[in-house]
């Protein structure tokens, strides 16, 4: 298990290498001037790039926290430094995601918090007319709704008649409570003329269900895979009408640790899943929520202040944070999700998560998984390593496997 003392210097960062005694692996770790790096989201973009972003800064929920950029041009070894893509003063900037429209136009997607306080956060967008090599200004997409906040995490799904869904999930506050998670909920927007409006979808039954990951099957239905916040099973459920109206997600037989999970389809039909193989099952600790260090009134570049956690009523159930975020794990279905008999681990370790803190390297998680597929057939993995790094594999699918 790699180290933080043995992660490479910023200066030795970006170069994809072959990985010792892997050879069906090539790795890299991304440039980043951050202490903390987290959220990656990969995709293919025109002329076959691979694009990168992510959200760095000081910690998550402190107002430095903004998205940054990174390609790795086809045909390139070494990723590019990073481009910064937002930089409000005043709030959180986080989940970016990357969208390659089929007009051509590349949009950002990202979410907008006050603080530690997810109820409070909204959806900005910008576009790039270049592939990413200039943007446009940046406005805000979705608005929060009476103490609600609405945050994003997962890519923008093409539907067969040409519409856009984008999955979000809605942050429930709680009168006179600091938001923890408790009664978060999913739905889609879908939008029939490129983005300009947007149609609200509720996912029925959803109390607990986030970062909904959407994948068309063979058949023409949608199916989608959920973070819990209960720390339990990644969950699913389907759509048989392009995203209008879902079933109620369930629990499959893949464990979840109340982090984020990422599904793509694969050329030949298969899904492939990154997940942490973890849930509240293995944990010895238990954090009282995601911000516990982070100040609701922290300035804009201040540091983290520690504050105690703030009693609540007990909802029928309460969000698990700090089941370990290790390992991540690479799998394969042939049935639709259903089952995953095919997987390989990317990375093992204690997965230790119990702070945000980057600058005292105690964090240890492998988390956030972002997963793709180019033309060429090799998938390609970004995801958060040890909370300062953004760490990039590129396999095939035979690796996981046991091929290389």
């Amino acid at each position: 298990m790699t180290t933080p003392s043995t992660l490479p210097s910023t200066t030795d960062r970006g170069r994809v290498a072959p990985v010792d005694g892997d050879a069906g692996r090539r790795d890299a770790y991304l440039p980043s001037p951050c202490v903390q790096n987290h959220a990656a989201n990969i995709v293919v973009l025109g002329k076959g790039d691979l694009g990168c972003v992510w959200f760095g800064g000081t910690q998550e929920g402190i107002p430095d926290i903004s998205i940054y950029f990174s390609r790795l041009a086809k045909g390139s070894d070494r990723w590019t430094d990073p481009v910064k893509l937002s930089d409000d003063p005043t709030r959180s900037e986080q989940n970016p995601v990357l969208f390659p429209a089929p007009d051509g136009t590349l949009w950002l997607f990202y979410t907008a918090q006050i603080s530690g306080n997810q109820d409070t956060a909204v959806v900005r967008c910008r576009s790039s007319a270049d592939h990413g090599q200039s943007w446009g200004p940046i406005r805000t997409l979705f608005e929060g709704n009476g103490g609600d906040g609405i945050f994003i995490r997962q890519p923008v799904v093409v539907l067969p008649n040409g519409d856009w869904l984008l999955p979000t999930f809605l942050c429930h506050g709680t009168p006179g409570e600091k938001w923890v998670g408790d009664n978060d909920t999913s739905a889609v927007r879908i939008s029939s003329d490129r983005g300009e409006s947007w149609t609200e979808h509720p996912v029925p039954d959803s109390v607990g269900c986030v970062h909904m990951s959407v994948v068309p099957l063979r058949d023409g239905t949608l199916a989608a895979f959920y973070r819990s916040r209960w720390a339990d099973h990644v969950y699913r459920s389907i759509s048989t009408d392009n995203g209008r109206s879902w079933s109620a997600p369930v629990p499959t037989g893949l464990p979840n640790n109340n982090s984020s999970i990422q599904v793509t389809a694969l050329a030949d039909g298969r899904l492939a899943i990154v997940f942490n193989e973890s849930s509240a099952e293995d944990a010895t600790e238990r954090r009282a929520s995601l911000y516990d260090e982070i100040e609701d009134d922290v300035p804009a570049g201040g540091a983290a202040v520690a504050v105690a956690a703030k009693p609540a009523q007990a909802p029928a159930r309460k969000a698990f944070w700090g089941a370990p975020r290790a390992p991540l794990t690479l799998a394969l279905s042939e049935d639709g999700g259903l089952t995953w008999p095919l997987r390989r681990n990317l990375e093992v370790g204690d997965g230790y998560c119990m702070t945000n803190n980057s600058k005292d390297s105690l964090n240890r998680e492998f988390s956030y998984p972002s997963v793709t597929q180019t033309a060429e057939g090799d998938l390609h993995v970004a995801f958060t390593y040890f909370r300062q790094a953004i760490k990039y594999s590129r396999v095939s699918p035979d690796w996981v496997g046991g091929g290389n």
